[in-house]
C-alpha cells in the first residue's frame, strides 16, 4: 500500500483461516487493519465493514510476516543472478517480511563494511526487514576469524560459512566464544571433508549400484558431535544449517534436552 494511504485507510481482511502462533488461533477470521495496525481479530462476520477497504480472504492464510532465515541476496558482487532489492520484492509476494542473508557475496560479509552496504541497501528497498550474517572467516576461507565485533557494531545477527564447513577445531571453538561474547549463534554446516569431498549423492547401495561417490552420513555425524562438544565447553550458541541425516538430526535432539 503506497504511503500516502497506508494510515488513512481502514482495511478490513475477510473470510480467511488466521493462523497465530504467539496466541495459539488456528480459525476463520476477519481482520480490521487501522492506521496501519491490526486494530482487532474476530469470528468471520462480526466486525463491521463500514468505510473499509475489504480484502476478500476466502481460501487464504492470514498470518504474521514470515521469516526466513537462510537466504541469499547475492549482493554485492553477483548482481546478475539476485540483489538485495530483488530479493526482497520476492520475499515480501510470499509473505515473507523478514530475511536473514548469508556472508557468501563479492566481497564477501567478513567486516563491517560490506555489513553496512547490504543493510544501506535494504534500507534503499524499503521491503522486507534484512538481517545480515556474517562470515565466521575470512574470505570464508576457514583460517582466520572475521570481525566479529565490527561486523556486530553494523548489525549482523550471526555467523556462518554457509556451505562450507569450519573444519579447524580450534577456530569453531574460537568462533563459539567470540560469538557467545557478542551474543549472536554461530551456523554450521555440519560436512567432514576428508569424508565427503567429491561426494554427489547419498552414500548407499543405489551410489555403488551408478558408480557414482557416496556422501557417507557420518561425515554430517562425526562434525554435529565435534561442535556439540565445542558448545559444552564454550557454552556459545550454535544453529545447524543443512541437516540431511536421521543420526544428526538425533543427536541435536538429544543435546537440546
Amino acid at each position: 500500500m503506497p504511503d500516502g494511504q497506508r494510515h488513512n485507510t481502514r482495511v478490513l481482511v475477510r473470510g480467511g483461516t488466521i493462523v497465530d502462533p504467539a496466541s495459539g488461533r488456528h480459525e476463520p477470521g476477519d481482520l480490521l487493519i487501522e492506521e496501519g495496525r491490526i486494530a482487532a481479530i474476530d469470528r468471520p462476520g462480526v466486525i463491521p465493514d463500514a468505510g473499509c477497504e475489504i480484502v476478500d480472504a476466502r481460501g487464504q492464510i492470514v498470518a504474521p510476516g514470515l521469516v526466513d532465515m537462510h537466504v541469499h541476496l547475492r549482493e554485492p558482487g553477483y548482481e546478475y543472478k539476485e540483489t538485495v532489492a530483488t530479493g526482497c520484492m520476492a520475499a515480501v509476494v510470499g509473505g515473507i517480511t523478514s530475511v536473514a542473508c548469508m556472508a557468501n557475496t563479492n566481497p564477501v560479509n567478513d567486516s563491517g563494511a560490506v555489513t553496512k552496504y547490504i543493510i544501506d541497501k535494504a534500507a534503499l528497498a524499503r521491503l522486507a526487514n534484512v538481517f545480515p550474517i556474517g562470515a565466521v572467516s575470512v574470505g570464508l576461507a576457514g583460517e582466520q576469524l572475521a570481525e566479529f565485533g565490527e561486523m556486530r557494531e553494523a548489525g549482523i545477527v550471526a555467523v556462518s560459512d554457509d556451505g562450507r564447513p569450519v573444519m579447524d577445531s580450534s577456530l569453531m571453538r574460537r568462533a563459539l566464544e567470540y560469538a557467545r561474547m557478542f551474543g549472536f549463534p554461530v551456523i554450521a554446516h555440519e560436512e567432514d571433508l576428508n569424508l565427503c569431498r567429491g561426494g554427489v549423492m547419498h552414500e548407499g547401495l543405489t551410489s555403488v549400484r551408478l558408480g557414482l561417490k557416496g556422501l557417507p552420513a557420518a561425515g554430517e555425524a562425526v562434525m554435529v558431535a565435534r561442535d556439540i562438544e565445542l558448545v559444552r565447553c564454550t557454552r556459545g550458541r550454535l544453529h545447524v544449517a543443512h541437516v540431511s541425516t536421521a543420526e544428526a538430526v538425533e543427536m541435536i535432539r538429544r543435546a537440546k534436552d
